[in-house]
């Protein structure tokens, strides 16, 4: 007998394919996840220093005790018209609303604000010092600078002291001191000087409205376009700036490379030990 083979089963037509398919829903799309700056409060508890911010209170009081000195003496509306006395008040604001935020924990103060204090209270300093106080300078003043007075003595070299080289250092020394190194920038150099711009326009048209003869017509003798011309006005105001864009670049790059006063090492909560065995 020969074996036989299975019958072969049907083979069954194949569907075709369609042309076209039915469209798949489309899938969600996942949300982008966007670079968000975390704030350091959010990482590094904020820390009350209660020292630094009495610091800064006294910096305040002595700037503000210093322009006080000056209205006594002096007629409020001259006093107010000069370089350091403007500085000054502004350093006691800046100094009172950090000294809240140093106190408080907060966060410190732009440090376009902080750099422009410092800067235009040791600009105040360096030019009473190397120009008006200097008996070899060209344009050294025997008198007081904001009271008109003919020699300062008494309250009124109290006054030019504190204005001039106190108040000064004591702002040099809470930037080294007491404010974390890094924050003032050499982009902020120019804006900077637009005060120190707006100044010299607000001088030279006081001088032009008052009287000749007034006293104190021109606040600061390498402005006084009535004795020098406004040529050699301008000269001297064009090396000014160019010296206190300087200083300010300084300022800036010394803030990046000046060791940081506040570091200090923080506990995590974790110990290394020894292995075991």
């Amino acid at each position: 007998m020969t074996a036989q083979t299975p019958p072969t089963p049907p083979t069954l037509p194949t569907p075709p394919i369609p042309r076209d398919l039915p469209d798949l829903p489309a899938l969600p799309r996942m949300p982008l996840l966007l670079p968000s700056r975390v704030p350091a409060t959010a990482v590094v508890t904020p820390v009350r220093r209660p020292l630094a911010a009495a610091y800064r209170l006294l910096v305040a009081l002595a700037a503000a005790a210093g322009v006080t000195l000056d209205l006594l003496l002096g007629s409020p509306a001259q006093v107010l018209s000069h370089f350091t006395i403007q500085s000054s008040i502004f350093l006691t604001v800046v100094m009172i609303f950090s000294a809240r935020r140093t106190w408080n924990a907060g966060r410190p103060l732009p440090s376009a604000l902080t750099g422009a204090a410092l800067l235009y209270v040791t600009i105040a300093g360096l030019v009473y010092h190397l120009l008006l106080a200097n008996e070899a300078s060209p344009f050294a003043m025997t008198g007081s600078l904001t009271t008109g007075t003919a020699a300062p003595t008494g309250w009124h070299a109290l006054s030019n002291q504190l204005l001039h080289t106190a108040v000064p250092l004591a702002a040099l020394l809470d930037w080294l001191l007491l404010a974390p190194p890094g924050r003032l920038h050499l982009r902020q150099a120019a804006p900077w000087l637009l005060y120190p711009l707006a100044y010299l326009a607000f001088s030279l048209i006081r001088g032009e409205l008052l009287q000749p003869g007034t006293p104190a017509r021109y606040l600061y003798p390498f402005l006084d376009a009535g004795l020098h011309g406004y040529k050699s006005v301008l000269g001297n105001a064009l090396l000014l700036g160019l010296a206190f864009y300087a200083l300010a670049l300084l300022l800036a790059a010394l803030d990046h490379v000046r060791p940081n006063p506040l570091r200090h090492h923080t506990k995590t909560g974790f110990r290394l030990q020894p292995p075991v065995g």
